[in-house]
C-alpha cells in the first residue's frame, strides 16, 4: 500500500526521535549540533509543520545513522508534501475533514465500532443522504450533496488494488434505526451484507442480548498506519472529531475494540440477523 504524506511526516518524527535517544542526546544537544533550535527540533519530532530534507540528512549523519536509515529519512522528508484526492475537489473540504480524509487515505486497516450509523465506508447513498440531512440542519441541499459526494469518494479506498482491511462492529441499534424509511434502509442492509462477502471487510453485529459492553461512551475508529506507532483513535464528535494518538489512549481503545469483537456474535450470525431485520422491514 502506498505511503501518504501524513503518514511519511508522522514516521519521519518518530524516527527522528528513535534515532537521537539511541544516540543519547537532548533535544538541546542535537539541534545545537546541526545549527537548529531546540523548538524547531522538538516540532519535527512531534511531526508538526514542514522540515527541511538538509537539516534531517545532518541530523542523520550525526546520529550516525546508517546509509540507509539516512535515505529512508531523507526520502520521507522530501515526500511529506504531496497532497491528496480532495485537495484537487471543485468544492473545498471543510477544515474538520481534512486530516480525517489524511489518516483514512493512508490507513493499512480501520477498526470501527458503530453505534449510531453504518460505517461512512459502507453506507449507501441514500443513507447518507439521510444521515447528512438529520445531523446538518443548517446545510443546504447543494452542501448535503457536496458531502456525500465525499463520503462516496472515499469508499473507493475499498477497491483498491491493496484495500485497508475494515472491520466493522455495529452496535444492533444501528440495524434497527430505520434511517430514511423502510426502503433506504432495507438497501442499506443489503449492501451491508454485499459488503461483508469482500475478504477485505468484516462485519459483526453487537446485540442487544450482550448487555453492558467495553464501549457504552460512542462510536469511534482505530486507524492502523504502516507501523504500531503510527496508529490513531479517532472519535466523532459533534462539528468534527477527536483524534489520539498517545500509548495509553490507543491501548485503551484497542482493548476496549477487542472486547467488543468478542461480545458481538460471530460473521455468520451476524449476517443471520441482517437479513432477519431486513426481512421484518
Amino acid at each position: 500500500m502506498p505511503v501518504g504524506p501524513t503518514t511519511r511526516r508522522r514516521q519521519l518524527g518518530a524516527d527522528l526521535r528513535r534515532l537521537r535517544e539511541r544516540k543519547g542526546l537532548t533535544l538541546e544537544e542535537a539541534g545545537a549540533l546541526v545549527g537548529i533550535s531546540k523548538a524547531t527540533l522538538s516540532r519535527y519530532e512531534r511531526k508538526e509543520g514542514g522540515v527541511k530534507w538538509p537539516a534531517v540528512d545532518a541530523l542523520c549523519r550525526e546520529y550516525e545513522a546508517t546509509d540507509a536509515e539516512r535515505t529512508a529519512l531523507v526520502t520521507l522528508a522530501k515526500g511529506a508534501r504531496i497532497q491528496g484526492w480532495w485537495r484537487s475537489l471543485a468544492d473545498p473540504v471543510p477544515e474538520s475533514m481534512n486530516l480525517m480524509l489524511t489518516l483514512e487515505d493512508e490507513a493499512v486497516s480501520e477498526d470501527h465500532y458503530a453505534c449510531m450509523y453504518v460505517p461512512g465506508l459502507l453506507q449507501t447513498r441514500a443513507y447518507a443522504e439521510a444521515v447528512h440531512r438529520a445531523s446538518e440542519m443548517r446545510c443546504s441541499e447543494q452542501e448535503i450533496e457536496h458531502m456525500v459526494d465525499i463520503r462516496m469518494k472515499r469508499q473507493e479506498l475499498l477497491e483498491r488494488a491493496q484495500p485497508p482491511h475494515l472491520w466493522a462492529v455495529i452496535d444492533e441499534a444501528v440495524v434497527r434505526r430505520a434511517v430514511g424509511g423502510r426502503d433506504v434502509m432495507r438497501d442499506q442492509l443489503s449492501h451491508l451484507l454485499d459488503q461483508a462477502e469482500r475478504p477485505h471487510v468484516t462485519v459483526q453485529v453487537l446485540p442487544f442480548a450482550a448487555g453492558a459492553h467495553a464501549a457504552a461512551v460512542g462510536s469511534f475508529v482505530i486507524l492502523g498506519g504502516p507501523a504500531p506507532e503510527l496508529d490513531v483513535v479517532y472519535v466523532d464528535i459533534i462539528g468534527g472529531g477527536l483524534f489520539m494518538e498517545k500509548p495509553a489512549e490507543l491501548a485503551r481503545y484497542k482493548l476496549a475494540f477487542e472486547y467488543l469483537r468478542a461480545q458481538a456474535l460471530d460473521i455468520e450470525r451476524s449476517a443471520a440477523l441482517l437479513n432477519q431485520v431486513s426481512r421484518e422491514l
